[in-house]
């Protein structure tokens, strides 16, 4: 099989790598992939719809794999599918559990999902009256898409309000002409992922993601920081639990709306004293979530994208190994507010050699036999250990072997986990 995989970040790297391991595939290209990428299979540059389906159909792709969530809600599916071409990946109205919170919100209220009490605005001075009636903390989310940073949890009355009008007020483009303003819940948050093919899920792993900037849950949301796998609070009877109570109901849900799911759902949930609660739908694998996972699996991982596409996913058996993975992100310095790209990478020669350790590539190009660094998240240094305390220290061991001053990381990836 020839496997196209749409994407530039971590996570496309781990799973063009994850991917590439597999028997029944034959050539791997990414579109349009990095500088880590492009060491491991084919980059392809490939902007619009139009070049990615004359290359399809010119290379005879089998399957292609949509990583980020933009083009999945633009309707990159439904536009190959249009053309024959066999693609993972939700259609546009069924992406709509990412692209719109308030729709996510609302599909939540209608079918009794677990989740926080909410309101969502079109106009300013309602949500701040809203605010202020209800008080701090409080969580303002920007409906649309962005980049993982439209979320703020404040936890004063005057944040909340600055952030409701700077969201309404343009920071996030269009993204924020409606807002979803919610209840603060209290608890640990876990990234909880399963498979779909519209009719049957089956769960695919767990992780814990660490969205702040820095130590301690300080600074600014990001995109993630970094994740551990598996997470010590999902027990069995839990995990079962997340699946009965939100993942399969959100699946009914959406076939009854004419909007199968058949692809990667990706909830993001808050385990509360009262149980899970979900805080928001993914509609595509996660990034840096996808890092750890990649590293713990131990099945073929096409046989499951193909059943998420062409059904029978019921016969498809999921493994992970037992050992935990951490994955910490080395970040260009001042993200994820101005950074600056252009620095030489090095020592990723000798992290390489490095056994159970993989960095997977982000925002870095090749040129002239050096890494350049052109993004704000660069690197993804993932490991793969007998627990997450030895995975953490494996982890910042490579990271200490990199040698990148213009980069930061936060060093207390996994410390929930090895603290308890």
């Amino acid at each position: 099989m020839k496997i196209l995989i749409i994407g530039s970040g971590g996570r496309e790297h781990a799973l063009v790598w994850r991917i590439k391991q597999s028997p029944l595939v034959t050539h791997v290209f990414c579109a349009p992939g990095n500088g880590g990428i492009g060491q491991d299979v084919t980059n392809v540059n490939l902007i619009t719809h139009t070049e990615i389906i004359q290359f399809c159909k010119k290379e005879t792709v089998d399957l292609v794999v949509v990583g980020p969530d933009a083009p999945l809600v633009e309707g990159i599916t439904d536009i190959l599918n249009a053309n024959n071409i066999t693609v993972f990946g939700h259609s546009k109205r069924a992406a709509q559990l990412e692209g719109s919170k308030g729709f996510t919100k609302d599909l939540c209220r209608k079918y009794n999902i677990p989740t926080a009490d909410y309101e969502r605005f079109t106009s300013l001075e309602p949500a701040l009256a809203y605010i202020k009636s209800k008080g701090a903390p409080i969580v303002i989310k920007a409906d649309g898409l962005a980049a993982g940073k439209g979320v703020v949890v404040a936890v004063t009355v005057e944040e909340a309000c600055t952030a409701v009008t700077d969201i309404m007020q343009g920071k996030f483009g269009a993204s924020g002409d409606s807002v979803v303003i919610e209840e603060f819940l209290e608890g640990e948050e876990v990234s909880f992922f399963a498979l779909t093919d519209g009719n049957t899920a089956i769960e695919f792993g767990s992780a814990q993601d660490h969205k702040r900037a820095y130590d301690g849950d300080k600074g600014p949301n990001t995109g993630g920081m970094g994740t551990y796998s598996p997470v010590p609070i999902m027990t069995e009877a839990l995990r079962q639990q997340v699946m009965e109570i939100i993942i399969h109901p959100t699946v009914r849900a959406m076939s009854e709306k004419d909007m199968p799911l058949q692809g990667m759902l990706f909830a993001g949930l808050m385990i509360t004293q009262s149980g899970p609660k979900l805080i928001e739908y993914n509609v595509r694998f996660g990034d840096p979530e996808t890092q750890s996972l990649m590293i713990r699996l131990d099945s073929d991982l096409i046989p499951a994208l193909l059943a998420c596409v062409k059904g029978g996913l019921e016969k498809v058996e999921i493994r992970f190994k037992p050992q935990a993975a951490l994955c910490v992100v080395m970040a260009a310095k001042g993200y994820p507010e101005d950074y600056v790209t252009g620095s030489v990478i090095k020592g990723l020669d000798i992290v390489s050699a490095m056994p159970d350790v993989k960095v997977f590539h982000a925002g870095t190009v090749a040129k002239d036999g050096n890494i350049i660094a052109t993004g704000g998240r660069v690197l993804g240094v993932t490991v793969l250990a007998e627990n997450i305390k030895k995975a953490q220290k494996l982890a910042y061991s490579a990271v200490d072997k990199i040698n990148w001053p213009e980069g930061f990381c936060r060093r207390d990836i996994g410390a929930k986990a090895t603290n308890k």
